[in-house]
């Protein structure tokens, strides 16, 4: 009786469709449902807070110029990422990040402990001609960031979208939004988020212990 319903299952292509999409549905719940319960469940650390107006554009702009397809902001838990790079990445410090800019690229080094490592104006002229302090480095120059100003009513809705999805931004921080913003530029807020990856977010002792869990080797 069995293989009778088997056969006829193997020789009608519509139902066979239908039932290996519903296999593959449930499949997929079973992988996903687990990891989407965890993602929600991961909440801010002590220290972790969410982006000031000016680095806040600053990392809209690093992921509009595409910046993302080059620089990964993933330090894996193996020796070689570490020494290298510095602590390995958790999830607690980028839960602020919508979207997070993790990735498996590298064109270019990690940029997750960035933060600090140049200074200021070292990081302006890099990214307005990057050769002048990399010879080598295949990036390319981004002079209009210099010159472009900032939206501010742009920042503060974006705040206000923010806070409804989650994000701690008062009414008082969204109206300091054009004095934090008053004569900047996007070159500026592209210098201030890169200069803070790494710092303002580090992770915590027990953010640490448990990513470790997975084994260091």
């Amino acid at each position: 009786m069995a293989y009778k319903h088997f056969e006829m299952i193997e020789k009608n292509a519509g139902l066979l469709g239908v039932l290996i999409a519903i296999m593959v549905s449930l499949g997929g719940l079973a992988e996903i449902t687990p990891l989407f319960m965890q993602a929600h469940a991961v909440k801010a650390p002590p220290g972790v807070k969410p982006y000031d107006p000016l680095r806040l554009i600053g990392k809209d702009i690093y992921v509009r110029e595409g910046c993302y397809l080059c620089h990964s902001q993933m330090i894996r838990t193996l020796r070689a990422e570490t020494q290298r790079y510095g602590h390995f990445s958790t999830a607690e410090e980028s839960v602020y990040d919508r979207p997070f800019q993790w990735g498996s690229k590298r064109t270019g080094p990690d940029l997750a402990r960035v933060g600090g490592k140049y200074s200021d104006e070292w990081q302006r002229l890099h990214l307005l001609s990057p050769r002048k302090v990399v010879p080598v480095s295949n990036m390319p120059d981004y002079p209009w960031l210099e010159h472009a100003k900032l939206d501010v009513a742009d920042v503060q809705a974006r705040m206000r979208t923010l806070r409804r999805l989650g994000d701690p931004y008062t009414d008082a921080d969204i109206a300091a939004v054009p004095e934090a913003l008053e004569g900047k530029t996007e070159l500026d807020a592209l210098v201030a988020y890169l200069q803070g990856l790494g710092i303002r977010n580090e992770p915590t002792a027990q953010a640490s212990a448990q990513g470790a869990s997975g084994g260091q080797p």
